[in-house]
């Protein structure tokens, strides 16, 4: 899809309800579109599908029980100062590729995933788990898990879908979550306008819009987490088509300035 010079256009954003409870194995794809069926907005040629990270999770078997989790000395150190589960530390310091920051104060530990996202607690949620004790991990590889799932919808329908797995993060000076694409298959997650003229004819040098972030953080206003809707249809957005991944989102670590 393309945009012309002066076009006006809009985006819709909806969500798909009547998803069941994901488990291990569940085709997440087949599941998507006979839920977009079902509902009276079956999917479109053009559309993109933004789908939360943890039915992923669910489907791909990333689910530990903190009952198999030994901790280190180390954890459990951290956690008596903390008051934390010593169990969900060690789990959180084995999926993180390095620690950005700890605050034993406040418990907090942010550190880079193997993925290379910088995040809380190694991107674990404990949220809309079942189990007392059960803590959801990242997929291993989000770009993969998006492909999948649109290979999924093209063998069923036959439609070629942009997949975006999101996931919410906090972010650096600023209160409040969002969501951002941890996973992008089938389409450029970035905008880049370098050499393009603004409206008052001057070269831009810089400016690149995260395009993927900017549909995850708006389609999570349908993507009500206590209610149960994990995915959504963004409609309309003329996006450009891809298989880079989500690695154009990530900044290199010698032109971060804040690690």
């Amino acid at each position: 899809m393309s945009l012309s010079e002066g076009e006006l256009y809009s985006v819709t954003i909806f969500g798909v309800t009547g998803i069941p409870e994901v488990r291990p194995g569940d085709r997440l794809g087949s599941l998507i579109a006979h839920a977009a069926n079902e509902q009276g907005s079956p999917l479109e040629e053009g559309d993109i599908l933004v789908v939360t990270q943890k039915i992923v999770s669910k489907a791909e078997g990333r689910l530990v029980s903190l009952s198999t989790i030994t901790a280190s000395e180390f954890a459990i150190r951290f956690a008596q100062h903390t008051g934390r589960d010593p169990r969900l530390v060690e789990l959180v310091l084995r999926e993180s590729k390095g620690i950005v920051r700890m605050d034993p104060d406040r418990g907090v530990i942010i550190s880079e995933t193997h993925h290379g996202f910088v995040c809380a607690n190694a991107g674990i949620d404990q949220s809309n788990v079942p189990g007392d004790d059960v803590v959801c991990l990242l997929p291993e590889d989000s770009d993969a898990s998006a492909r999948r799932i649109s290979s999924e919808i093209r063998q069923d329908t036959g439609l070629s879908i942009p997949v975006i797995i999101s996931d919410t993060f906090g972010r650096a000076w600023r209160e409040g979550h969002v969501n951002f694409a941890i996973g992008v298959a089938g389409m450029d997650p970035m905008t880049d306008y370098r050499g393009e003229l603004d409206a008052q004819g001057r070269e831009m040098h810089v400016t690149t819009i995260a395009v993927a972030d900017e549909l995850a953080a708006a389609a999570e206003l349908v993507q009500f987490k206590a209610i149960g809707v994990p995915v959504s249809v963004a409609r309309g957005y003329p996006y450009v088509p891809a298989d880079t991944g989500y690695a154009s989102l990530m900044r290199d670590r010698d032109r971060d300035m804040f690690r």
